[in-house]
């Protein structure tokens, strides 16, 4: 009886260690479901906080829910190291986003891609975050397709990715 036993690679093991020791700053992209219960919300603002009041540079999206409480942590942290990259342009996003939106320093909106769908627009919109950072934070739910597929990309380009479920 044989049996597959799944084990990490080394080099898996190696570009998590470089990652716990670094003591430098990071850009780290904070992503996540829209549909967010205020509690959870809470905890990733203070994490986003945290993350920019230690020195570390905070990529996100500009949804409600995840991004939005992101945002807000490291907006109160420092907003110089936050920088929001919106799947399409800023009239495109939801109204009670906006406002917000509208306070932040580095924003990146994707007019080009206001013809997409929402779905394909943010697909893209996570790619090119993805393609900033050097770690992704993600909280996802076991159906959030476009996030998981986010993370798989991110784990195929060498960035250490830490996926949160939220069922």
């Amino acid at each position: 009886m044989s049996q597959s036993i799944d084990i990490p690679k080394v080099d898996e093991f190696l570009q998590e260690l470089a990652a716990i020791q670094q003591t430098g700053s990071k850009r780290i992209a904070l992503l996540g479901s829209r549909h967010v219960p205020i509690t959870h919300q809470n905890l990733i603002e203070l994490m986003s906080y945290a993350l920019v009041l230690s020195g570390n540079h905070l990529l996100t999206s500009g949804a409600t829910g995840t991004n939005s409480a992101a945002i807000r942590g490291a907006m109160r942290a420092d907003p110089n190291l936050l920088t929001v990259i919106l799947p399409q342009s800023l009239d495109k996003q939801p109204r009670e986003s906006r406002e917000q939106l509208e306070q932040v320093i580095h924003l990146v909106a994707n007019p080009v891609n206001d013809h997409l769908s929402l779905a394909e627009a943010s697909a893209l919109c996570n790619q090119e975050i993805i393609s900033r950072c050097q770690q992704l934070i993600c909280f996802a739910f076991h159906d959030s397709t476009t996030l998981l597929k986010t993370c798989s990309d991110a784990e195929d380009q060498r960035k250490l990715v830490t996926l949160f479920y939220f069922d």
